[in-house]
Formats: structure tokens, C-alpha cells, sequence
């Protein structure tokens, strides 16, 4: 279990299915993830959580104080193959109130200290600005920008140098 002030972290669970179906299939939060997500794919998508190897983590994000899932993160590998990737969605009335924030800081310390991970990316559609904002925020640099899956990405990174 991964704590920040305000939020755990723990490791995808059967139990956790229909809530993290809803970030799957919610319209405001796949907006900018390529759309909402059939269930064949979300199924699919969930074994993966459940049985991923020791080189990619996926974790359901809850508050502490009632234990309400309010979203997923992750750390895998990045399309290119090479790179470690942060990657996060949150239930849409959890947004504007910096948990995403706190819960991405979180799991860069993690990926630095705990699993020595020298460099860290994360990807993000150019016109979901609260998403780079907040990469902005946690010291993320926006090292590449690139046309993928049909529209314009902007690539972040971080090394354990820069913290």
C-alpha cells in the first residue's frame, strides 16, 4: 500500500471491477483517452491489472478517510517500449481538488526511490490542459511532442537527476 496525505494506493483487486469500469466508460474521463471503452476491451484491460508482472504497477487510487475509489494510476511501460510510464484517471467530481497531484508525486518518489527508476514519462493529448498542467507541476519537462492514435501528444519526463 502506497499513502500520500490524503489518499492509499493498493494494488487492483476482483472486488475493485465495477469501479474501475466506471473511469472505462465515464465520457468526461475518456474524453481525452481515446474513448470510452467497450467491455470486451475493459475486460481485457482489467486481467491485465490483475495479472501484471513485476515491472508494471496499477494501483486503485482511494481517499483514506472513507476508503471511496476515486481513480486509477499506474506505472507501466511506455508505448515507445523503452520508457516507464505514469499514467492516472480520476472520477470526474475528484477533479480540481489535487489528488491527482499528490498521487502522481507519489509514485514518482516510488518509481525513484523504491524501484531505482532513472526516467519517468507521461503522455497526454495537447488539448487536455489540466493533464499537462499538472505534469508541469510535479517538475515534468515536456520533452517531445508527436502525432499519435490521431491526434497531437505532448511527451513528459522527469529524470531522478531533476529531483
Amino acid at each position: 500500500m502506497i499513502k500520500t496525505n490524503r489518499c492509499k494506493m493498493g494494488k487492483v483487486q476482483d472486488s475493485d471491477y465495477e469501479k474501475i469500469k466506471e473511469l472505462y466508460t465515464d465520457e468526461k474521463v475518456r474524453k481525452f483517452l481515446g474513448g470510452i471503452v467497450s467491455n470486451e476491451k475493459f475486460n481485457s484491460s482489467f486481467n491485465d491489472m490483475l495479472t501484471c508482472d513485476d515491472n508494471s504497477f496499477y494501483w486503485v487510487v482511494r481517499l483514506k478517510d472513507n476508503n471511496e475509489v476515486i481513480g486509477l494510476a499506474s506505472l507501466d511501460k511506455h508505448h515507445d517500449g523503452l520508457s516507464t510510464e505514469v499514467s492516472y484517471q480520476f472520477m470526474p467530481q475528484y477533479w480540481g481538488y489535487g489528488y491527482a497531484e499528490e498521487v502522481v508525486r507519489r509514485i514518482i518518489d516510488y518509481a525513484f526511490d523504491e524501484l531505482i527508476i532513472k526516467k519517468i514519462v507521461a503522455e497526454t493529448q495537447s488539448a487536455n490542459k489540466a493533464s499537462y498542467k499538472l505534469l508541469k507541476k510535479v517538475g515534468m519537462s515536456l520533452e517531445q511532442i508527436v502525432s499519435r492514435f490521431g491526434t497531437e501528444q505532448y511527451i513528459f519526463s522527469i529524470s531522478k537527476d531533476a529531483v
